[in-house]
């Protein structure tokens, strides 16, 4: 009786199991798969990391999705803010290629774009390949300086800004101190020079953040591979080229970004200097969105403008990002 038992469960065991042929003819049975521990731990320590992140998705749901999702929705009606809106399908977006003040505007963006992103990169670059890596006297004074704006607000920034511009400011004062008093003029309100004045201004607020930027980077490039272009030879310009510059990759895409976004949504230094005056030769994307969502509301055409402004910052993002990582 028991071999009869015996004989059933190993039957029972061969069935339950598949057999494995080998060479010689003999069949193994593979061991059964004993649960595995580890991948219930790491589904709990999932779960609850999700659990852990709910309440801030959901914050940021409500705060930036769900307003994100109504803007896009009213972009497409004619709506001054109180009364019933109209549908206007995709004719905002028309305008804003249309519009001769957005056309301006735009133009503006890209003059504002060499200011506040490529200058800065560049002189926060050479600043930094200058000073990280040599032990220059007043290096640190040099560096609190610079990075000053930083930690200034953008209001103050305009003020000091605007008080300096001034007819009777610090500006022409020494200008005319020099002699050169035929070169004074009120900089703000000259239709000429009140775009470039507001450019250099964005230069001083930008130029900081870069060059630190540039200098943490530098001072993390080991120094054999500087060691080794001198032996072969490079002079400070090769050098910069061959082993600064791709030392500092990284740094130069987070730099771009935010510059390049920073130029984009440009608003605070111009509106509270010059409101996008005189007359519409300052005005920029984000001047005539807040006009048009407030002074004579158009809540639908204002909405389209921000989509597309968006949009725009998302490409440039995910571009600067593309270009690093295939250089890497």
């Amino acid at each position: 009786m028991a071999t009869l038992n015996e004989s059933r469960a190993s039957e029972a065991a061969t069935v339950a199991a598949p057999a494995t042929a080998t060479a010689g003819g003999e069949s193994v049975h593979p061991p059964r798969r004993a649960n595995h521990p580890r991948r219930s731990s790491r589904r709990r320590r999932r779960w609850l990391g999700l659990a852990y992140l709910a309440p801030a998705l959901l914050i940021y749901a409500c705060v930036v999705l769900l307003p994100a999702g109504q803007g896009v929705n009213l972009s497409f009606y004619h709506w001054d803010g109180i009364t019933a809106a109209t549908w206007a399908g995709v004719e905002n977006y028309t305008d804003f290629f249309t519009d001769p003040t957005l056309r301006q505007a735009v133009g503006h963006t890209l003059f504002f774009i060499v200011f506040f992103s490529f200058l800065p990169v560049v002189l926060g670059m050479t600043s930094a390949a200058l000073t990280a890596r040599k032990d220059t006297r007043g290096a640190g004074v040099y560096r609190w300086i610079i990075f000053l704006p930083q930690v200034l607000t953008p209001a103050v920034v305009a003020v000091v800004w605007k008080q300096i511009y001034a007819p009777d400011g610090p500006l022409n004062s020494v200008l005319t101190a020099f002699g050169l008093g035929g070169l004074t003029r009120g900089w703000l309100g000259d239709f000429t020079w009140a775009l470039p004045a507001l450019g250099l201004a964005g230069t001083w607020g930008a130029f900081g953040l870069c060059m630190v930027l540039f200098a943490a980077g530098a001072q993390n490039i080991p120094n054999e591979l500087y060691d080794a272009a001198r032996m072969d030879g490079a002079g400070p310009l090769r050098e910069f080229f061959t082993v600064t510059l791709p030392g500092l990759r990284g740094q130069l895409a987070v730099a771009l970004t935010l510059t390049l976004l920073g130029a984009i949504r440009v608003f605070d230094i111009v509106w509270l200097t010059t409101k996008g005056g005189p007359g519409t030769s300052t005005i920029t994307p984000t001047v005539v969105l807040y006009k048009r969502a407030f002074s004579n509301p158009d809540v639908g055409a204002a909405c389209a403008i921000g989509v597309v402004l968006a949009v725009v910052a998302l490409i440039v993002s995910l571009a600067v990002v593309k270009l690093s990582e295939s250089d890497d």
